[in-house]
């Protein structure tokens, strides 16, 4: 089967064909047909499979034919993260290229001045974070009525991230008579009732069963001590063919020290997480993506949405505490028909986790060996002592507190749940969350996005 059997239009084949595409994937082959059929569609598929262009592709061509008006988008397409929504930006960019169809991107960390000035212009296509969207409702800078087409992507990440509520209201200022997609990569009852709710006789579509990781992905496990994971990481990266790798922490001050430590000893390796500006976010995407650095020391803010070929090794540096990040974690890797490999350490106290992961992967995942890393020679071998120093040294004088006093399990759950509260920063000021007994703004586990976005995506495109 090739896009051309889908149905879609002679311009849109041609931008697909420029963009180095012939054969759909499998949702997209499923699901491109019964949406310009204007059907209701609930999709399951896991990060990887080409699920954006599978509701980007039909979308184009069904907004082909009409006119926007001032204030009133045509269609809404909700997204829980803004990496996310400029990704499906970037789709629209692409694909979009021979139709004369108007886009504005509604997010956080960008002026708000901007986004009003697009939307009074009038958008066909309306990318936005539930929070920012709920906040210029209520200002007044955005009417719903004219919204035909709602896309609701990755449900499941806005369950975890508190957004259900937001989306139920939003639902409620759409007509009702209007094309609903949901796509998700898992289906827990609460998005099932949502469905249920707001669809109208939806066509399921699941490409995997939820929650299973790519089969071109190479997973497992490696047994490490926790005071030793640093000499065990530099190890594995020096004895496998690393083209590009993308390690994960659970903290951002872990990204922040690992990075650093392998930096000290050499590696081209680069960070990312929560608590970088805009400009420096951009500045390293674009380094990793060139090649400058070829290891990305990441919390799991880049666990979803990140889309950069050619990455090769995912390392989970800390084990994740929710088994549905370990799938999106991994699927960082063996993208687009390309291999994989994933590993993970499993320190003593991650037993737990590694059980829950594997019950919802249905799969045991194997334990290898760390390799012996080859002797350096005698300069080279004398700087990783110096830095070996370094580390000792750092970890003496910085870490005393943090031996003081040992985390409980209690806290990082604190953690993660104050943390979740930051990432919807961008919700209306009207629900404040409590406050937590714990402040450790640099200290906990960093699940949300908070941009990067280029500039020439707050607007759109036009033909």
């Amino acid at each position: 089967m090739t896009f051309a059997d889908l149905g879609l239009s002679d311009e849109l084949l041609k931008a697909v064909t420029e963009a180095g595409y012939d054969t759909p994937t499998p949702i997209q082959a499923q699901a491109i047909p019964p949406v310009l059929m204007m059907k209701d569609i609930i999709g399951i598929a896991q990060t990887g499979t080409g699920k954006t262009a599978s509701f980007v592709l039909p979308m184009i061509d069904i907004l082909a034919h009409g006119r926007a008006r001032a204030l009133m988008p045509r269609s809404l397409i909700l997204e829980p993260t803004r990496e996310l929504a400029a990704q499906v930006a970037e789709n629209f960019e692409k694909y979009g290229k021979y139709h004369k169809l108007s886009m504005a991107l509604l997010i956080g960390g960008v002026q708000m001045g901007d986004q009003i000035k697009a939307l009074e212009k009038g958008v066909d296509v309306l990318i936005a974070t539930p929070g920012r969207l709920m906040d210029l409702f209520q200002r007044g800078k955005i009417l719903l009525n004219g919204c035909n087409m709602l896309v609701i992507d990755e449900a499941d990440r806005m369950l975890d991230m508190g957004f259900i509520p937001d989306i139920e209201e939003i639902c409620t200022k759409l007509p009702a008579q209007r094309q609903t997609l949901l796509f998700s990569a898992t289906m827990p009852p609460v998005i099932k009732k949502l469905a249920d709710r707001f669809l109208d006789n939806p066509k399921s579509i699941e490409v995997a069963r939820p929650a299973t990781a790519s089969t071109n992905i190479t997973q497992r496990l490696v047994k490490v001590d926790s005071r030793k994971k640093r000499e065990a990481l530099r190890a594995m990266l020096e004895a496998e063919e690393v083209q590009s790798a993308v390690i994960f922490c659970n903290r951002k001050t872990t990204v922040r020290e690992l990075n650093k430590s392998l930096q000290r000893h050499g590696f081209k390796s680069g960070e990312i997480h929560g608590d970088i500006d805009q400009a420096s976010r951009i500045a390293e995407l674009e380094r990793f993506r060139d090649g400058s650095v070829n290891i990305l020391v990441a919390s799991d803010v880049a666990a979803r949405g990140l889309d950069i070929k050619g990455v090769s090794h995912v390392f989970n540096f800390d084990a994740p505490w929710h088994p549905d990040d370990y799938v999106h974690r991994i699927g960082r890797t063996g993208r687009a028909g390309a291999k994989g490999v994933a590993y993970t350490f499993v320190a003593a106290e991650d037993a737990e986790a590694i059980d829950n992961i594997q019950k919802l992967i249905g799969t045991k995942i194997d334990y290898v060996d760390t390799p012996v890393a080859a002797a350096p020679a005698s300069r080279a071998k004398e700087e990783s002592r110096k830095a070996d120093r370094e580390e000792r040294d750092n970890e003496r004088s910085g870490g005393r507190d943090a031996r003081r006093k040992p985390e409980r399990k209690d806290d990082r759950r604190s953690d993660k749940r104050d943390d979740r509260r930051d990432d919807r920063r961008d919700a209306p000021a009207a629900r404040p969350a409590p406050h937590s007994r714990r402040q450790e703004p640099d200290d906990g586990p960093d699940d949300g996005w908070n941009g990067p976005v280029p500039e020439f995506l707050n607007f759109g495109f036009g033909g």
